[in-house]
């Protein structure tokens, strides 16, 4: 048996040890707490639980992944993870698409997965008890995006008016706040809104109901209200996972504040890690209130706080203390390490994105010179438009980089070029029209664009009724491609002939900014 203990600091120890009853982790920046989660769970099993009496929550699938790899190698060392065999829930039906781990409850395994993750098993599982048929399908954002926008013109709302994603936004935080459709107007601020969001609410969630399809939210809103609605299924799932840990709990909502109560059951053997400083997405919902509140939701919680950092310099850490100590809703912690002080801090203050952007490449430029790898560097911005300033000073002073952080189908050069083959197959394809017929540029407006979609090209001026038909003629060369070229050498077809390659190497990084809706964060 490998010692579980076996390079942890004495909080870590602390952590590990302390497996009975409610225990609130308030982990720093870097203070190593996904090591001391694997290393609690490979404890927990040391003393004799079964691996999948354990259930492990955290928000991301990368988060889970990475959770899951460390205590698998944990538990393959340590000889705990001998047998395999499924005890119930196999994969079969549409609700295994949404992020949950590839198996179902596996003996000798815990369970670890997203929020998400664990909402779709439990509906695969016991969804039907509340009309969810195992076969259901999950819609992703652009899919949801849709019935939205249809409900939109059902309930005789203006796009115009109301952004369809403000909507949908304002719709998933209802959901995440387990809100009905009478409480819409109790809820929101503006009585007009109010009403109007009331209105597509019933009509989407009517749509999903009819089209038997669940949206992102509905895995977790539907699992509580099964779980609140059906006392066996919840007694099921308490006596199945004995020992419960959730991560990043400052940034639960509603919905998964509710999940986690009910789950943990009469033995609240339920471990939460987090921290009150690094609370991030209260814009969709999150509330800090949930793990402040901890020790009273579970009375006789253990705290533990784990304050040595592992990967800053003291300086670094000096300069954060200095700032979360204002923040006025926390427990009191002092980040500290043993790494030193390191480099002291330095602040430029830019005029706009275009000096900021030249101070970074000076900067990059002087570190290169003084035999830095570029490997060694990294350029971190806020929000995925403030890349643009930064890649044409890359550019420009012949840089070479890399941009990470924006994900590849949704690069607005990338759903261009699918938008492209999507109208080139199916001509009545309006939003793929809308979308490309102006790109690159060609002088096509919306109201030729609306004689074109209700058949009176006829009536267009010459000189655009010939470029019109010149931008169909391509549609037909991209549909006859798509019959005898592979994959691989019709994108290349495509992104060529459209044109789309000339706008790109002629250096038009507006192009190449993400579409409206992504996710923010460089």
């Amino acid at each position: 048996m490998i010692d579980v203990l076996e390079g942890l600091n004495g909080a870590q120890k602390e952590a590990v040890l302390a497996t009975e009853g409610p225990v609130l982790i308030v982990a720093g920046a870097g203070a190593g707490k996904t090591k001391t989660l694997t290393h609690r769970i490979g404890h927990i099993i040391e003393k004799g639980v079964p691996g999948e009496a354990i259930l492990a929550i955290t928000f991301t699938n990368k988060a889970a992944k990475e959770m899951r790899d460390r205590v698998f190698r944990l538990l393959g060392r340590s000889g705990s993870l001998t047998a395999s065999l499924p005890v119930r829930g196999t994969q079969s039906g549409g609700l295994a698409q949404a992020g949950a781990p590839a198996w179902g409850v596996r003996r000798g395994i815990p369970w670890i997965g997203t929020f998400h993750g664990l909402g779709a098993f439990i509906l695969r599982e016991k969804g039907e008890l509340i009309g969810i048929p195992r076969s259901a399908t999950i819609l992703d954002q652009d899919d949801s995006l849709k019935l939205i926008k249809q409900a939109m013109q059902k309930a005789g709302v203006d796009p115009k008016q109301f952004e369809p994603r403000r909507i949908q936004s304002l719709i998933s935080r209802h959901k995440g706040n387990m809100g009905k459709a009478e409480d819409i107007e109790k809820t929101t601020e503006n009585r007009y809104l109010a009403q109007v969001l009331a209105r597509i609410f019933v009509l989407y969630e009517t749509a999903l109901r009819e089209a038997k399809v669940l949206d992102f939210d509905d895995l977790l809103e539907k699992t509580v209200r099964l779980l609140e609605a059906n006392e066996d299924a919840r007694r099921y799932y308490q006596a199945q996972w004995q020992y419960i840990l959730v991560d990043e709990y400052q940034d639960t909502n509603e919905v998964q504040y509710q999940l986690v109560k009910l789950l943990a059951g009469a033995t609240k053997n339920i471990c939460v890690c987090g921290d009150h400083d690094q609370v991030i997405y209260s814009w969709r919902g999150a509330s800090i209130a949930n793990i402040l509140e901890f020790e009273e939701d579970f009375s006789g919680a253990k705290v533990i706080l784990l304050e040595e950092n592992y990967r800053s310099t003291q300086s670094i850490l000096t300069a954060a203390n200095t700032v979360i100590a204002k923040n006025t809703m926390r427990k009191e912690k002092n980040l500290f390490t043993k790494n030193g002080d390191g480099e002291r801090l330095a602040l430029f203050g830019a005029y706009d994105e275009n000096d900021e952007a030249q101070y970074v490449i000076s900067r990059v430029a002087q570190l290169l010179k003084g035999g830095a790898r570029p490997s060694e560097m990294a350029v971190l911005y806020r929000t995925n438009f403030q890349s643009r300033a930064l890649e044409e000073a890359f550019l420009y002073a012949g840089i070479p980089y890399q941009v990470l952080g924006v994900r590849f189908y949704e690069r607005k050069e990338v759903k261009d070029t699918i938008a492209y083959l999507r109208a080139a197959l199916n001509p009545h394809s309006t939003l793929d029209l809308e979308r490309i017929i102006n790109v690159p540029a060609r002088g096509v407006g919306k109201v030729t664009l609306q004689k074109i979609l209700s058949g009176q090209k006829g009536s267009l001026p010459a000189t655009m009724r010939a470029k019109v038909d010149a931008f169909f003629a391509l549609l037909k060369r991209i549909r006859e491609a798509a019959e005898k070229f592979p994959p691989s050498k019709l994108v290349a077809f495509i992104i060529k002939e459209t044109g789309i390659e000339k706008m790109y190497s002629d250096g038009d990084l507006t192009a190449s900014l993400p579409v409206r809706g992504t996710q923010s964060g460089g």
